[in-house]
């Protein structure tokens, strides 16, 4: 154990975690490395005692037996015809908006994020059906990149979301109320994007086709019918939370019985395609745990610092206004999300930033939810926005083409951070509701 102060100690972990997240080593290998010298540097206390501890007690959670199942449930429905369908029953109703079928990729993102907590899932599935129909009918290729690349971040924000899981998890509150809180603003993000949509047609109208030849009532009503499964899933996962009658495991343990139901009736439920599902999602729940290991260890590492909370009473000595921190927190996120992946950006900077944030009298329902929308950016900035890798192997196009599509999606995404900072109870509301004090 060496006696340096805290600034030195700060800069030195600092610096060792810059050198293991640019020499390509995993995430959670890192994590756990930055622990381990901190603990080295700062106490005697026997650290495969605290490893084996915090380790345990970060994996051994109720509320983390809902990750693995989400995370099934969205790919189980990503080999689904699922995509095909939600096309079919969406556009005889969204063709009389300026737009057209451009909405479709956005409401068909945002009843798929419903069901599924993946943002690449999302993504893929709505892509493969509406980019080819879309360049087809001869709508702008660039307006139908960009309103995949963003409306596929839904994923993350409409519950399920595995990051909201992950951040309810390391910030030790209710998944349940997390994911009430990302019902409305996931409802003002499409709505933002529907309303840029519309404008950006009627300024270019020479770049949205004709207007399909209209169809009997009737038959809207048929085709609309084959999202009556879908939807009914949708209605039941969120009543369930909403009126508490199933907490967030059981919801998800509902939700992958009503995707196999889904993936049955569609014709797509077979020994090949379940097993891909279960691998898939295994794979990523590693991936997750492992992350989510080295980041507690990490967390009681830093604890014996004393840098949390140092930085803490740093920020009320600055006396800085509630919005100046938002302002600020905005901006290293917004660079955090150009480097790392989303759920390593939660847990990586958890230890640092959630003591500032009681400390500035927010909500730690709010923060999730402002954090999410943080790593919806992530995934449309490059160079390791995951939703830009999956529309340009979808699309043919290279990277900085998708991204600069997806660029006024990032600013409407800046916009949500916005309103939300100043109207609090959008996040608030239904879990309020359903949690009265």
């Amino acid at each position: 154990m060496t006696s340096l102060a805290l600034p030195e100690l700060s800069l030195i972990l600092l610096g060792f975690l810059v050198v293991i997240l640019a020499s390509g080593v995993w995430i959670a290998v890192g994590l756990g490395l930055v622990g381990l010298l901190a603990m080295v540097l700062t106490t005697d206390i026997p650290i495969g005692q605290v490893l084996a501890t915090t380790v345990w007690s970060a994996s051994a959670s109720w509320t983390l037996a809902a990750l693995p199942l989400f995370i099934w449930m969205g790919e189980i429905l990503f080999r689904t015809r699922l995509s095909e369908q939600m096309f079919q029953g969406l556009s005889p109703w969204l063709q009389w908006l300026p737009g057209r079928l451009i909405h479709t990729n956005i409401v068909g993102c945002g009843i798929f994020a419903a069901v599924s907590g993946s943002s690449a899932a999302t993504c893929a599935t709505i892509g493969k059906i509406a980019l080819p129909e879309l360049k087809k009918r001869g709508y702008d290729e660039r307006m139908s990149l960009g309103t995949l690349a963003g409306s596929g971040t839904l994923g993350l924000l409409i519950p399920p979301s595995i990051p909201m899981v992950v951040y309810a998890v390391t910030a030790n509150v209710s998944v349940l109320q997390v994911f009430l809180g990302g019902f409305l603003p996931g409802l003002l993000v499409m709505a933002l994007y529907m309303g840029y949509v519309i404008i950006w047609s009627l300024l270019n109208p020479d770049k949205t086709p004709p207007r399909d030849p209209s169809i009997p009532f009737a038959q809207k009503l048929r085709q609309s019918a084959k999202l009556a499964p879908c939807l009914i899933l949708i209605a039941t996962v969120f009543l369930s939370l909403v009126l508490g009658f199933a907490t967030a495991t059981e919801c998800a343990a509902w939700g992958v019985t009503g995707a196999l139901f889904l993936a049955w009736w569609s014709g797509t439920l077979t020994w090949a395609t379940l097993f891909e599902s279960i691998m898939s999602a295994t794979r990523l729940t590693c991936m997750i745990m492992l992350i989510l290991a080295g980041a507690a260890f990490c967390t009681a590492a830093m604890a014996y610092t004393g840098i949390p909370a140092a930085l803490a009473e740093w920020v009320k000595g600055k006396d800085l206004s509630p919005h100046m921190l938002v302002l600020a927190l905005t901006c290293m996120y917004i660079i955090l999300g150009c480097l790392i992946d989303g759920i390593s950006m939660i847990v990586l900077t958890a230890v640092i930033v959630l003591p500032m944030v009681k400390e500035a009298g927010f909500d730690l329902v709010w923060f999730g939810v402002y954090l999410v929308i943080h790593v919806e950016m992530a995934q449309i900035t490059p160079p390791v926005g995951f939703n830009l890798f999956v529309l340009q192997n979808m699309s043919g196009k290279d990277t900085m083409t998708v991204a600069r599509a997806a660029f006024p999606f990032f600013i409407l995404l800046n916009v949500a951070v916005l309103i939300i900072t100043t109207f609090p109870q959008i996040v608030l509301f239904l879990p309020k509701l359903a949690f009265p004090d």
